[in-house]
């Protein structure tokens, strides 16, 4: 497995994480630390105040996210065939040519007198 496909799953799995714990956080303040008797300073499990432990871990899980994109593209090269040609300078295509036609309206050959 090469070093890409293992940042690659690092990144779903942390930006898995990302999106449960937004998701358990309340808007209004209150979410998963209301639930536990609506007082944020009521220690439960060793967590002071559960709405700092999901603000903390949102941080953390965002900053990650960033760290692993970041590094997942530092270790793409440009031997592994993944690459753009749309900035590809050397290929070099011609434009088809349209075929020319000629205007028969005002050339009168003698062929045809309309009479």
């Amino acid at each position: 497995m090469s070093a890409f496909t293992i940042f690659l799953i690092l990144i779903v799995i942390v930006a898995f994480l990302l999106v449960v714990v937004i998701m358990v956080q309340n808007p209004k303040g209150g979410g998963l630390s209301s639930s536990f008797g609506g007082g944020g300073t009521q220690q439960l499990g060793g967590v002071k105040k559960t709405g700092d432990f999901l603000d903390k871990s949102t941080w953390f899980l965002a900053t990650a996210l960033i760290v692993l994109i970041l590094a997942s593209n530092l270790t793409l090269d440009s031997s592994s065939g993944v690459e753009s040609k749309a900035l590809d300078t050397n290929d070099t295509t011609e434009m088809p040519t349209l075929p020319t036609t000629t205007d028969d309206t005002n050339t009168n050959d003698g062929a045809s007198d309309g009479n």
